[in-house]
């Protein structure tokens, strides 16, 4: 039975699925993407005095943007390749870079291509009720007065409290230029990575008190699934502190040299968010480690119990066995006390022997 529910839990369908989608990545394969019917557009069209927030329908309406003097934020939620070639074309954006954007599962990294600067890193999002981490691809594009950004989900973001300081005057985003924004937008996306690393500490502490507690063969599961997304973790977080490296090594003319301070704190942020990933993958050894020490006390603990039990039978065994001989001549036989002696040399015996084992301290009576 103990068996069974262990591969019931180890072999479960959708953790194979899990398995798949976490360890194979082959990226000379073309993408297959579902594309939405519809695209969200949002501009921020802003400086320190005012600001134009307007919801668009059709990408070439954020085409007047282009030449605008102030800083320009285009954030296009969904992807379809047809709008996202038409905007980058516009906005004399490289093909190669439009190939990352619609690509999957791409690997955070930044590049600058004709005067342009671009990364593509992931937001991470925790599904408390599969307590699971989730992936979603962002390209953000930072260009002379602009800065555009491609998301694959419209319903999700981690940018709301950089749109509520937008609506605000004066505020430092709104002083600064694109590249500003720019910093902003990767500066949300890392500080995220430590909440979604906070809930997984949760689950790991919680982990381990069932270990430490009761551990079965559920917890092993649990050790299985948490280290899964530990990989999922790594995997993202881990290449930004190069993307990051690469944006402060730039010499590209778009990021002025008093925003360089605010990516060397990204870059702090990003290095403890790598520690701090690595401890946790630490962590979750350990959890293995001790499940299998736990495991294996219970099982001395057991063995101990029953070769005890064996010991203190060995005796009445012997004892029974000496007066079942098919022998005429055996001693007390025809005793009347004969029966009560035996039965009494049973009992003493195993008695005595509790009683040198509790000398030695074997267990405790």
């Amino acid at each position: 039975m103990a068996t069974r529910n262990y591969f019931s839990y180890l072999l479960n369908p959708l953790d194979l699925v899990r398995t798949k989608k976490v360890l194979q990545v082959n990226p000379t394969i073309a993408p297959v993407r579902i594309e939405p019917e519809e695209l969200k557009i949002f501009v921020y069209d802003y400086d320190a005095a005012s600001i134009e927030v307007k919801g668009l329908k059709n990408v070439s309406d954020c085409f007047i943007y282009s030449d605008s003097p102030k800083a320009t934020w285009i954030n296009v939620d969904g992807l379809r390749k047809a709008d996202v070639e038409i905007i980058c074309e516009h906005y004399g954006i490289h093909y190669l870079i439009v190939e990352d954007i619609l690509s999957h599962g791409q690997r955070p990294k930044m590049d600058e291509l004709n005067g342009i600067v671009f990364c593509v890193l992931s937001m991470l999002y925790f599904n408390e009720k599969d307590s699971a981490v989730e992936t979603e691809q962002i390209s953000i594009i930072l260009g002379k007065n602009f800065v555009i950004s491609f998301q694959e989900d419209a319903t999700r973001d981690v940018f709301n409290p950089l749109r509520e300081r937008l609506k605000v005057n004066n505020t430092k985003v709104r002083q600064q230029g694109s590249d500003f924004l720019f910093y902003t937008l990767i500066d949300l996306i890392v500080d995220n990575y430590f909440v979604v690393m906070e809930k997984l500490g949760d689950k790991i502490e919680n982990l381990e008190e069932d270990i430490v507690r009761s551990p079965n063969t559920r917890s092993l599961a649990k050790i299985n699934m948490l280290r899964k997304e530990m990989i999922v973790l790594k995997r993202n977080v881990g290449p930004v502190r190069e993307l990051v490296s690469g944006i402060l090594r730039s010499e590209s003319e778009l990021i002025e040299e008093r925003t360089e301070k605010y990516f060397k704190d990204v870059y702090d942020h990003i290095i403890q968010a790598n520690e701090l990933a690595e401890n946790y993958r630490d962590m979750m050894m350990n959890l293995h480690d001790l499940y299998l020490s736990n495991v294996n006390l219970k099982m001395n603990e057991v063995m101990k119990v029953m070769a005890i039990v064996t010991c203190l039978m060995a005796p009445a065994t012997v004892i029974g066995g000496i007066f079942g001989m098919n022998f005429e001549a055996i001693p007390l036989l025809h005793n009347k006390w004969g029966f009560f002696i035996s039965v009494g040399l049973m009992l003493f015996v195993p008695l005595a022997m509790i009683s040198i084992f509790v000398r030695r301290g074997w267990f405790k009576l």
